[in-house]
C-alpha cells in the first residue's frame, strides 16, 4: 500500500485534471478485474463481476489545487482556488504546475491577517508579463510540492495524503479480488473537492445496494484539536455522520461486525464539519445504502497531513472482509 501511495502523490491531479492518474491505476489493478473503464465524467471503474449484492468502494483521485487566471505586469501569476484551501497552511509553499514548472506561493507583501486567494500569487522567478506567459497561461493548474515524510510512532505525514491513501487502500485491497463475492466496484472518482461531483454520476450509473467511500477524516488528538472521538491509532474509523450524510444503520453495524468478528482494530466516527462522496452515492438515481470507511488524519488540507499506517492498514482489511463476505 505504501509503495502505492508514494506513487500516487507524485502524480498530480487537480479536480479536473485526473487523467495521468487514472492511466496509472488502471495499469497496475485493471489485471484483477473483469473490466476496467472510464466513464463520461472521467471515473475509474473497475468491476468484478459476481452475482447478488452489488457493492460499489470508492475513493477520489482528486487533489485541491489552483487554476491560473491571469498574469500581471510584474510576471507573477494570479489564480483561483480548486477545492478548500487553506491559505494559512500554503503561505510561502512551493508549488508545481501541469508542466513541471515551479514556483512560490506568496502573500502580498505585508499582508498578515484575511488571508484570502486575492492576496496571494505566485512568483516564478519571471521579471515580467512576457516572459511569465512563455511558461503558463490561462487555465494551467498546479498544486502545492508533494510530499512524503517518515514520523515516529510508524506515523506518516506529507501531501495529499486526501485521498490519495485511500486510492491506494483500494488499490492494495485489489489484489485479493480473486476471493470477491458478490458483485464488486472499485470506483476511483473525480472532482470529489469540488462537489461530489464524480461519485454521483458512476453511483447513478451503477446503481449499487450498498455504496462505501473511503476517505480521511479529522481526529481529535492533534495539537489542541477539537474534542472528537477519532484518534491516530485507533484503527480504521466506521462513519455514523458527518455534516452532509447519515451513514445507514444497518451498514454501520455491518461493519462493526466484521470489524470484531475478523480482530479489526476499528474506531466510530461523527464528524461535526465535511462530508465524502458517501452523501453522493446515498443519494444518486433511487438511492442505496450508505457508509464510509474513514481513514484517521491530521493537518488535513495542509502539506503535514499525518496519518499512522496502522489505521490504513486496518481500512484495507475491512474493506477486503466486506468483499470476502467474511
Amino acid at each position: 500500500m505504501l509503495n502505492y501511495l508514494k506513487k500516487l502523490i507524485g502524480i498530480q491531479s487537480v479536480s479536473g485534471r485526473e487523467g495521468r492518474i487514472s492511466e496509472y491505476i488502471k495499469g497496475e489493478i485493471g489485471e484483477y478485474f473483469d473490466e476496467c473503464y472510464t466513464d463520461a465524467l472521467g471515473n475509474l471503474i473497475c468491476h468484478k463481476k459476481g452475482e447478488g449484492e452489488k457493492i460499489m468502494f470508492c475513493a477520489h483521485m482528486d487533489e485541491i489545487g489552483f487554476i491560473v487566471t491571469t498574469v500581471d505586469d510584474g510576471g507573477f501569476v494570479h489564480f483561483a482556488p480548486v477545492g478548500g484551501i487553506n491559505f494559512t497552511a500554503a503561505a510561502f509553499s512551493e508549488v508545481v504546475f501541469e508542466s513541471g514548472l515551479r514556483g512560490i506561493l506568496v502573500p502580498e507583501a505585508g499582508a498578515k491577517d484575511d488571508l484570502k486567494a486575492e492576496k496571494f500569487a505566485v512568483d516564478i522567478g519571471a521579471k515580467n508579463k512576457k516572459e511569465a506567459e512563455k511558461l503558463v497561461k490561462c487555465g494551467d493548474t498546479f498544486a502545492v510540492a508533494p510530499k512524503y515524510m517518515r514520523l515516529r510512532g510508524g506515523n506518516i505525514c506529507g501531501r495529499p495524503f486526501d485521498d490519495k491513501i485511500a486510492c491506494a487502500i483500494l488499490m492494495s485491497a485489489a489484489k485479493n479480488s480473486a476471493d470477491f463475492k458478490g458483485d464488486v466496484y472499485f470506483v476511483f472518482s473525480v472532482q470529489e473537492e469540488v462537489g461530489l461531483r464524480g461519485s454521483r454520476v458512476a453511483a447513478f450509473a451503477i446503481a449499487p445496494d450498498v455504496g462505501i467511500a473511503l476517505d480521511v477524516t479529522a481526529t481529535g488528538d492533534g495539537y489542541k484539536a477539537k474534542p472528537m472521538e477519532v484518534s491516530l491509532g485507533g484503527g480504521a474509523a466506521i462513519k455514523i455522520k458527518d455534516s452532509s450524510v447519515i451513514c445507514d444503520a444497518k451498514l454501520v453495524e455491518r461493519m462493526r461486525d466484521t470489524a470484531e468478528r475478523e480482530d479489526i482494530k476499528y474506531q466510530l466516527e461523527v464528524l461535526t464539519a465535511g462530508g465524502t462522496d458517501t452523501a453522493s452515492m446515498q443519494l444518486a438515481g433511487a438511492g442505496c445504502k450508505a457508509g464510509c470507511i474513514s481513514i484517521p488524519t491530521r493537518y488535513i488540507h495542509s502539506a503535514v497531513e499525518t496519518v499512522r499506517i496502522s489505521d490504513a492498514e486496518a481500512a484495507e482489511k475491512l474493506v477486503v472482509a466486506l468483499c470476502t463476505g467474511k
